[in-house]
């Protein structure tokens, strides 16, 4: 083989390379990027904020919680979705499993009535007209002043620490949709437990 012929399949096979390494990092950027805007999309909460007020701990949150297009379409038709925010507090100990302060949830209705094409959202038995979905979504997305326990419960400058999570609670749906539910991806939406930590400070003298 000529050194001419031999320069040239060493460029050639060098090209190749170049060609072949790019087109694997346009792959791979194009998969992460995907992935990225798909995890953009899910369920999370964005801010939790432990807070006293009136002698009991309070705790507001923001929550990014997308409703998806079966979900709408459900709740438009006049099927009440239920969400449930659950929310453990726990004060560590060195010689003993940690002590759970607080273990409780929260639940919100929101129904849409064909009749009066009125929606309503609401906890407990206390329930409200809303204008629209979003706006009672709005009430599961930014949770405000959620009374989870009395001050006195919580010892000054000790750590906690806290996880919350927001589902569609598809335990409080009639038996034939809860069947459906099982079978359906899009039933399940939940933000994943996110922690957080806090602690009281000492009272001033």
């Amino acid at each position: 083989m000529t050194l001419r012929a031999s320069l040239f399949l060493a460029i050639s096979r060098g090209f190749l390379a170049f060609l072949l390494a790019t087109s694997l990092f346009g792959i791979m950027s194009g998969q992460a990027a995907r992935a990225a805007n798909a995890n953009a999309g899910d369920p999370r909460i964005e801010r939790i904020d432990p807070v006293v007020r009136n002698g009991r701990i309070e705790l507001d949150a923001d929550v990014n919680f997308a409703l998806n297009d079966q979900l709408r379409d459900a709740a438009q038709r006049g099927v009440p979705l239920f969400f449930t925010a659950d929310l453990v507090i726990k004060r560590s100990r060195w010689w003993w499993f940690d002590h759970t302060v607080v273990n409780t949830s929260l639940t919100w209705r929101i129904v849409y009535n064909a009749l009066t094409r009125q929606w309503r959202a609401g906890t407990g038995a206390l329930s409200l007209p809303v204008a629209s979905l979003d706006d009672a979504m709005d009430l599961v997305r930014h949770i405000r002043n959620w009374p989870v326990g009395a001050a006195d419960q919580f010892e000054s400058d000790v750590k906690y620490s806290g996880q919350l999570r927001v589902r569609l609670d598809t335990s409080m749906l009639t038996r034939p949709l809860q069947v459906n539910a099982l079978n359906s991806s899009s039933w399940s939406p939940a933000t994943p437990w996110t922690g957080f930590t806090f602690s009281l400070a000492r009272p001033a003298r």
